[in-house]
C-alpha cells in the first residue's frame, strides 16, 4: 500500500483538486491511501465561527454561510450535475449537524474543548467525503472511509493521544476486508474509545497519514504540499535556500520541531521503528523529486543538513542564591509548567545552579508566571528566588544535522556568523545527541540571522553586501555604474554578491528589498520619496540584512553625524567625505573604537588620494612595526590641476572654472582653494599614522585672498578670481622665473602639520606631477632616506568611485 496525504493548499480549489486526481491516478497499481485535510482556510474559518458564536456575535451566521458556499460550490463545479444530488444532500445534512453545534455555542456562551474538536473535524470531513465522490465521479475505483472509525484516541480534546493498539487492529480488519483500490480519508480527525470526536493537532492530516502508514506497514508515506521539500531553510525568508534531496528521520523531525512547517512533528514516530521512507512532494510541480526521509539520510558528508527557527518564544528565568545546591528545585519548576499544560521548547541552566532558563510560548507566558510565582511563593517572599523574569519577542534558530558531533568549530562559526551581523543571542542550547545546536534571538532578527547562517553553511562561500547608497551624484553615479558593470565578475571570481538595497539624493530616495535594477536605478530614485536622512537610516535598520554598509557620497556634515548610529548597528560605513575623519579627535576616535566594538568596518580609503591605495598603505606599514617620520605630499587633485593648467596665457578664474566643471573640485570650490580640503587630507594621514591632532594645529599659509573665501555664492566666488588676477599672474611670475613649479604641499613631521604653496624646483619628487594627480612621501624607520612613494590620479569621479569600490571589497573580504 501506499499514503498519499494532501494539505489544505493542495485541496483548496477545484482546480487543485484536479492536480491531486491526476497523482492518485499515477500512484501505481497498489491499493492507495488519500488522506487529505480540510480544503485551504476552512479549519480558520471554522475556528473563527465557533469564536464568534461563543461571544455570541451572529456574525458567526455570515461565517458559517461562506464556509456552507465553498463547499457547495466546489461539488458543482467538480461533479457532473446528474450525479450531485445525492452529495449535496448529504453534504447540507452535515452542515445542518455544525450549524445546531454552533447554536449550542451561541445558546451558553462559550465552547469547550470537546466542542470545539467536534466543530473544527467538519472541515476534513467535507473535504474528504466531497474528493470521495469526486473520484467516483471521475471513475476510479475509490471510497469514503471516516478517520474516526479507525484511529482511537484518548478524550484529550485538542491534542488527543493514540491508542496505537486498537488503532492497528481497527486498520488492518478494514483494509483487509475491502477490496478497493482507493480510500479518501479525512486527516486529523479521530474519536476515543467512548465514540466521541477528537483531534491530533493542528498539522494533525500528517499524523493521520502517518498512523495509516505504520499500520499497513506501507511502502511509502508521500506527503504532498505546496513547496518541493524540505529545505536548507524557509525559502519565504531565504530567497537562497535548496531543497534537501535526502534526510534522516531524526534530522527531519528535529527541523519539523524548529519551524519547518512542511512536516507536523509527530509524523515520523509511529513509522520510524517500521523505517517506512517518507517522501515530501510538491502537488504543484509534480515532477519535482521532493525530500526522501529514510533512516539514513545519504547527505554526502554534509554537517549541518537544515536551519530553522520557531517564533513568539519567550524565556522564562528563574535564579536566586536559594537555588544552588537545594535539590529538587528543577523538578518543583518543570513540574509547574507540566501542571498548566506548558510546553518547554528550550532548557538551560547555568552550571552553578544559579538560574534555570526556559524557552515557552509567548501565549502561555501570562499563565506561567502566575504559576512558577505562586510555586515559589516562599522563596520569593524570603529573597531567597527572584520572581520569574520573562523577555519576549524572541525566537529561537537552530542548525540541524546528524553529522554534527562528528566535527569541530560549528558552534564557533554559527555564533561568530551572527556576532559579526549584530544579531545578539539570549541563551544556547545544544541536544546531547548533538544533532542541533539552538540559539535564542530577538524575533526582529530573524530573517538576517537565517541568511547569514545559510550563507555560512550553505552558498559555497558566496557573500552577499547590501549597499545603501547616499549621494549618487557625480561620484555616486559612476560608483553605481561600476557596480553594474562588474557583477558577473564579482560573483564567479570574488564570490560577491553586491545588491544596492536603498539610494538617495539631495531630493528623493528609493529602496527594493530585492535589490535595485541598476540599469534603471534613476527609475527608483523618480518613483521614490522625498529624502530623509533619518529616515533612511530607519529603513535601513528595518531591513536589516546581513553584511549591510552605508556608502556615503556627500561631502555633508549632517550624513557624517550618522556614522555612529550605523557602525552601533553592525552596519559598515565606506564614504569619501572627509568631514568625520577630520572633525574633532574625540568623534574620529570613537567612530574606530565603534567599528571594532561592533565588527563593522569603518572605511575611507577615498578621504586621500580619492582611488590610490595611500590609507591601505599606511595601515600595513603601522600593523607591520614600521613607525612614521615625516610625510610630504601633493593631495589635491584640483590644485595640482589649477596650478599644471595656470600660466600668463590663461586666467586663474578660467583654470578654477574648467576644474570645476570637470568634476576636479568640490562642489563648492572654496573647499579646494582655501586648503581646507588638503588640511582634512594631512589630518587624516597624521591621525592614521598613530598621532592625536586637530586640524586648528595645522598651519595654513593661504594663497587666495581673504574676501574671495569669504563670499556666499559660487558665483561670487568666481567674480572675486577676476578681481584678483593680477596678484595670481605674480605668484605664477615668481615661480616661472625661478625655473619651479607651483605645487600646494602638505607636510607633517615631528606632530606637526601645515599646507601651503610652495615653488619646487627641477629634480625634486613633485615637480613633474602632472594632471591632477597626487603624490604622497613617506619617510619612515625602514624608509628614511628613499622615501616609500604613492603617485597616481588622486581626483576625478571615475577614480574616487573605484577608491569606494575597492572598500566594498575590503569589506567583502573581511
Amino acid at each position: 500500500m501506499k499514503v498519499l496525504k494532501f494539505g489544505g493548499t493542495s485541496v483548496a480549489n477545484p482546480e487543485n483538486i484536479n492536480r491531486v486526481k491526476a497523482i492518485v491516478q499515477d500512484a501505481g497499481s497498489k491499493k492507495v491511501a488519500v488522506v487529505v485535510s480540510a480544503f485551504g482556510g476552512i479549519t480558520d474559518l471554522l475556528l473563527n465561527t465557533a469564536s464568534l458564536a461563543a461571544n455570541q456575535d451572529l456574525k458567526y451566521k455570515e461565517s458559517l454561510a461562506e464556509i456552507e458556499n465553498r463547499h457547495i460550490s466546489t461539488i458543482k463545479e467538480l461533479i457532473p450535475v446528474q450525479k450531485q444530488s445525492g452529495i449535496l444532500s448529504k453534504v447540507k445534512s452535515d452542515l445542518n449537524v455544525l450549524e445546531t453545534l454552533l447554536e449550542g455555542a451561541f445558546l451558553i456562551g462559550e465552547i469547550t474543548p470537546k466542542l470545539s474538536d467536534k466543530i473544527v473535524s467538519y472541515g476534513e470531513l467535507l473535504s474528504s467525503f466531497i474528493i470521495s465522490e469526486f473520484f467516483k465521479a471521475e471513475g476510479l475505483d475509490a471510497t469514503f472511509k471516516d478517520s474516526r472509525e479507525l484511529i482511537i484516541t484518548d478524550e484529550n480534546y485538542g491534542k488527543a493521544a493514540v491508542d496505537f493498539k486498537k488503532t492497528n487492529q481497527q486498520c488492518n480488519a478494514f483494509f483487509k476486508a475491502d477490496k478497493h483500490k482507493t480510500f479518501v480519508l479525512p486527516g486529523f480527525v479521530a474519536s476515543s474509545s467512548e465514540g466521541n470526536s477528537t483531534t491530533l493537532g493542528r498539522g494533525g492530516s500528517d499524523y493521520t497519514a502517518a498512523i495509516i502508514a505504520a499500520a499497513e506497514n506501507a511502502d511509502i508515506l508521500e506527503i504532498w504540499t505546496d513547496v518541493s521539500g524540505m529545505y536548507t531553510a524557509n525559502p519565504k525568508l531565504v530567497k537562497q535556500a535548496k531543497c534537501v534531496a535526502n534526510i534522516s528521520y531524526e534530522e527531519a523531525m528535529e527541523l519539523s520541531h524548529f519551524g519547518a512547517k512542511v512536516l507536523y512533528p509527530p509524523t515520523i514516530q509511529p513509522i520510524l521503528n517500521k523505517e517506512i521512507p517518507i517522501v515530501i512532494k510538491n502537488t504543484f510541480q509534480p515532477e519535482d523529486a521532493g525530500t526522501y526521509i529514510a533512516k539514513s539520510n545519504n547527505g554526502n558528508g554534509k554537517t549541518v543538513r537544515g536551519i530553522s527557527h520557531v517564533g513568539n518564544i519567550s524565556l522564562l528565568s528563574l535564579e536566586g542564591p536559594g537555588m544552588i545546591g537545594i535539590p529538587g528545585i528543577s523538578k518543583r519548576f518543570f513540574e509547574t509548567l507540566s501542571f498548566e499544560d506548558i510546553s518547554v521548547v528550550l532548557i538551560t541552566q547555568a552550571s552553578s545552579e544559579h538560574s534555570i532558563c526556559v524557552g515557552i510560548s509567548d501565549d502561555d507566558v501570562e499563565k506561567a508566571v502566575t504559576a512558577v510565582n505562586e510555586a515559589f511563593n516562599y522563596e520569593i517572599a524570603s529573597g531567597k528566588i527572584k520572581p520569574v523574569i520573562v523577555e519576549k519577542e524572541l525566537a529561537i534558530v537552530a542548525l540541524v544535522g546528524d553529522n554534527m558531533k562528528s566535527h569541530q568549530g560549528l558552534s564557533g562559526k554559527m555564533f561568530s556568523t551572527l556576532g559579526k551581523n549584530n544579531v545578539n543571542i539570549r541563551a544556547i542550547a545544544q541536544g546531547a545527541s548533538e544533532r542541533n545546536i539552538s540559539a535564542v534571538i530577538k524575533k526582529e532578527d530573524v530573517k538576517k540571522a537565517l541568511n547569514s547562517l545559510h550563507e555560512a553553511f550553505f552558498e559555497e562561500n558566496i557573500k552577499q553586501l547590501n549597499l545603501y547608497v547616499m549621494g549618487v551624484g557625480n561620484v555616486g553615479s559612476k560608483f553605481l555604474g561600476q557596480i553594474q558593470q562588474q557583477n558577473a565578475y564579482l560573483k564567479e571570481e570574488l564570490k560577491l554578491n553586491v545588491r544596492v538595497i536603498g539610494i538617495s539624493n539631495s531630493r528623493t530616495m528609493g529602496f527594493d528589498e530585492n535589490g535595485i535594477d541598476l540599469d534603471n536605478w534613476q527609475t527608483t530614485l523618480t518613483n521614490g520619496e522625498k529624502a530623509d536622512k533619518k529616515k533612511f537610516y530607519q529603513m535601513v535598520k528595518q531591513f536589516n540584512f546581513r553584511n549591510s554598509v552605508f556608502v556615503d557620497n556627500t561631502a555633508s556634515e549632517e550624513v557624517s553625524q550618522s556614522y555612529p548610529d550605523y557602525l552601533k548597528n553592525s552596519i559598515s560605513v565606506v564614504t569619501c567625505n572627509k568631514i568625520a575623519c577630520s572633525s574633532n579627535y574625540e568623534f574620529y576616535k570613537d567612530l574606530k573604537q565603534l567599528a571594532k566594538k561592533y565588527n563593522a568596518p569603518f572605511l575611507f580609503e577615498t578621504n586621500v588620494g580619492a582611488g590610490l591605495p595611500i590609507i591601505d598603505t599606511l595601515k600595513h606599514l603601522i600593523a607591520s612595526g614600521d613607525k612614521v617620520k615625516k610625510i610630504q605630499a601633493v593631495l589635491s587633485g584640483s590644485l595640482n590641476f589649477v596650478f599644471n593648467n595656470f600660466d600668463d596665457s590663461t586666467t586663474f578664474h578660467d583654470v578654477v572654472k574648467q576644474a570645476q566643471e570637470e568634476g576636479y573640485t568640490e562642489p563648492d570650490p572654496t573647499i579646494d582653494l582655501s586648503g581646507i580640503d588638503v588640511m582634512r587630507k594631512i589630518l587624516i594621514l597624521a591621525r592614521e599614522s598613530g598621532n592625536q591632532l586637530d586640524i586648528e594645529q595645522i598651519e595654513n599659509e593661504s594663497f587666495v585672498p581673504k574676501e574671495s573665501l569669504e563670499t556666499n555664492s559660487n558665483e561670487a566666488f568666481f567674480e572675486s578670481l577676476v578681481k584678483y588676477e593680477t596678484d595670481f599672474q605674480k605668484i605664477y611670475k615668481e615661480a616661472s622665473e625661478a625655473d619651479s613649479k607651483l605645487k600646494y604641499v602638505a607636510q607633517f613631521e615631528d606632530g606637526k602639520a601645515k599646507v601651503g604653496l610652495q615653488k619646487i624646483p627641477k629634480g625634486h619628487d613633485f615637480y613633474n606631477l602632472e594632471g591632477s594627480d597626487n603624490i604622497v612621501l613617506f619617510f619612515t624607520e625602514r624608509y628614511p632616506n628613499q622615501p616609500l612613494i604613492i603617485k597616481g590620479a588622486g581626483a576625478g569621479a571615475e577614480v574616487t568611485a573605484s577608491g569606494i569600490f575597492a572598500d566594498i571589497i575590503r569589506i567583502g573580504n573581511f
